[in-house]
């Protein structure tokens, strides 16, 4: 089969190249192009636009930043839908309020093509190895059409109901993470008076009831941070989380439910960003907020 991948940032290049890997012909394209090397050099092809790239292959996934770029790269010009579109799907994988997937796929439904929305759990790494946790919203017909796909991308694929609702089930997993990363830096901050080894105590830590499974993989890294070693190569930046508080503030508002742990972690994560984090680990957030104001 070939498939098409739009968006080749870190999570879209790990995708590609797990695609290659278990036998799928893929091409790709990206807005910036200093990008598409690595997945070309894997033997992905590459497409000049988006047009080019949907007309190339029966299924394009997208992965990009934030609405804007999803109504950029669908509907603009050389865009995903410009072109005969009958037959196609998309798989969409951004993470984005629903309202936005419910209108694309209105879009792509009235050129013919099927429309499955599935953002995704997990980071590079389970990318890389097909681990992730899909939250597919679709008509069962399209997600029929998706799985075969996606069951190489996730270790578990939950169809949550029509599109628009894996959207919301993304912003639900994502959301006690994100709060969690605040918490623990408060935690961290309450106990490094005691002058404890970092290593130990985020290895008891994650040993407790107030240790989340991620602490398991993130708490070394962040007890390296604590130390002052280097914590290797970014896989989730902060500010990608921040984008994802602000888009959970959002659906909340636009339902009137009350976020107030949301309000302050996006608050304390935007004061790190302008104090120069923002490109950093997202879970380092920890350790920007047990060592705030120490030098």
């Amino acid at each position: 089969m070939q498939i098409g991948v739009a968006g080749i940032g870190k999570m879209g290049a790990a995708i590609v190249q797990r695609l290659i890997e278990v036998g799928y012909t893929v091409t790709v394209w990206n807005r910036s192009t200093d990008k598409l090397k690595p997945v070309s050099d894997a033997g992905a092809a590459v497409a000049a636009t988006p047009a080019e790239l949907a007309g190339r292959v029966e299924t394009v996934i997208t992965i990009l930043t934030d609405a804007a770029a999803m109504d950029a790269v669908y509907n603009g010009a050389n865009g995903l839908l410009t072109g005969n579109m009958r037959g196609k799907l998309f798989i969409e994988m951004s993470t984005v309020r629903p309202d936005a997937e419910i209108a694309l796929a209105e879009k792509a439904r009235a050129k013919g093509a099927g429309f499955v929305e599935c953002p995704v759990g997990g980071s590079t790494g389970p990318a890389r190895e097909g681990k992730l946790i899909g939250l597919m919203g679709a008509e069962p017909a399209d997600a029929e059409r998706a799985k075969p796909i996606l069951e190489q991308l996730c270790r578990r694929l939950e169809h949550c109901g029509p599109v628009g609702s894996g959207s919301v089930m993304k912003l639900t997993i994502n959301m006690p993470l994100m709060i969690y990363w605040q918490a623990l830096g408060e935690a961290l901050a309450l106990c490094r008076p005691l002058g404890l080894d970092p290593e130990r105590v985020l290895n008891l830590l994650a040993d407790t009831s107030g240790g989340a499974n991620i602490l398991k993989v993130r708490g070394p890294v962040i007890a390296k941070r604590l130390k002052g070693g280097d914590t290797g190569p970014v896989t989730f930046a902060l500010d990608n989380g921040i984008k994802d508080l602000r888009t959970m503030r959002a659906e909340g508002r636009s339902r009137g439910i009350e976020l107030p742990l949301v309000e302050k972690t996006l608050a304390c994560m935007e004061e790190a960003s302008r104090a120069g984090h923002g490109r950093e680990e997202n879970s380092l957030h920890a350790a920007y907020w047990a060592t705030r104001g120490k030098g």
